[in-house]
């Protein structure tokens, strides 16, 4: 086994790595009515540009929790690089929907390369003393990057999207290949007693974990995804730039981690997820006023009631998990990413529907966004 340097020069570049993978994630959705207009597509095909990249992710982790047993970490680590910035430059080049939607996709599936191998070289070459630190850093380095990808595209590319993709695909490359480059190369560890992934799905405690993942993720990032829409038309009518402001609030899982954890101890874990969950529904009422300053205060209870849920609930896996960490913890991607595609999609069908009944959508760089049902351009 290999130790890590516990340098800040060492390990800037890692967790500068992770932020920008996960920046890659949400990098189109505070500009989805741009997409819209720009491919000429309903919100639901729109919204598919956030969507796929997730689909991707869940499709990865249970094959990557198998393979990172028995290849080199800095392999996969470089391989997960190259194929976000491939995916990146390809973004940023087409005119075709779904070569776009085809490249998104394929991004989400190398994000977990670098964020799941990160974490499980972390896992392996931190010394113990250090080891709750470290994880916390990288948690952290997590959210940066899920909050950095909507305030790059939002606040300074907005009109000219396709740059954030091709800054973010070199960014991405280049800090993977300084990362393979200082990394001290490992063998992979040797797999402990195996455990079936039957075994797990088998443990009702562990599926209601799954389970209130999938469900509190579905939400979340339905939310998140189609507040663009909301906060861009009436009775708002913000700029692309003002509304992105508002993701700001996602830093709150930088603040919710150690707390909502400090707080589980205290009272247990069931409770505090009931606490999680009272924020989360409140916070989602708030989001229905058309009072700016009362729905800026629901998006940030949303992002406090999700991630004290999301924390604790990872908390309470690990804890149950006597052997098997790594399948149990890929279950819980896998379920986690699910909820979020599914969220993402059918809240999609419901937003056309009901709140929109149909209309256009209205944003003030632009005069009309196209109707709904237009063809696909491309």
């Amino acid at each position: 086994m290999c130790t890590m340097n516990s340098s800040w020069r060492t390990q800037l570049p890692i967790f500068a790595l992770i932020a920008s993978a996960m920046s890659n994630i949400y990098i189109a959705q505070p500009i989805l009515p741009l997409l819209q207009e720009e491919f000429q597509v309903s919100i639901i095909l729109a919204s598919m540009t956030v969507s796929a990249v997730v689909l991707g992710l869940a499709t990865a982790s249970l094959p990557l929790s198998f393979f990172a047993e028995k290849i080199d970490l800095k392999k996969i680590i470089l391989t997960g690089g190259c194929g976000i910035a491939c995916t990146g430059f390809i973004c940023s080049l087409t005119h075709n929907f779904w070569l776009f939607i085809a490249a998104r996709a394929l991004q989400g599936f190398f994000v977990p390369f670098i964020s799941t191998c990160l974490a499980t070289y972390l896992a392996q070459t931190t010394p113990i003393k250090n080891l709750k630190v470290v994880m916390g850093i990288y948690i952290s380095a997590t959210v940066v990057g899920g909050m950095s990808g909507r305030l790059i595209c939002g606040w300074i590319y907005a009109p000219h999207w396709r740059y954030a993709f091709l800054t973010m695909a070199l960014l991405t490359l280049f800090l993977s290949a300084f990362v393979y480059r200082k990394l001290p190369r490992c063998s992979p560890k040797k797999a402990e007693t195996s455990v079936p992934l039957i075994s797990l799905l088998n443990r009702w405690d562990l599926i209601r974990i799954y389970l209130c993942a999938s469900v509190v993720f579905a939400i979340f990032s339905a939310s998140f995804t189609y507040f663009p829409y909301r906060l861009t038309h009436a009775p708002f009518a913000l700029s692309t730039q003002k509304m992105t402001s508002l993701y700001l609030f996602y830093s709150m899982g930088i603040i919710m981690g150690p707390i909502s954890g400090q707080i589980s101890t205290r009272i247990g874990a069931g409770r505090t997820i009931v606490i999680g969950s009272v924020i989360l529904g409140m916070s989602l009422l708030l989001t229905l006023s058309n009072n700016l300053m009362i729905t800026a205060a629901g998006i940030l209870l949303l992002c406090t009631g999700f991630f004290t849920i999301h924390s604790v609930a990872v908390g309470l896996l690990n804890y149950k998990l006597s052997r098997g960490q790594g399948y149990g913890n890929a279950l819980y991607v896998l379920f986690y990413y699910l909820g979020g595609w599914i969220g993402i999609t059918s809240f999609g069908f419901i937003y056309q529907a009901v709140w929109l009944g149909g209309t256009d959508i209205h944003c003030p760089e632009r005069s009309t966004y196209p109707t709904l049902n237009r063809p696909i351009r491309g």
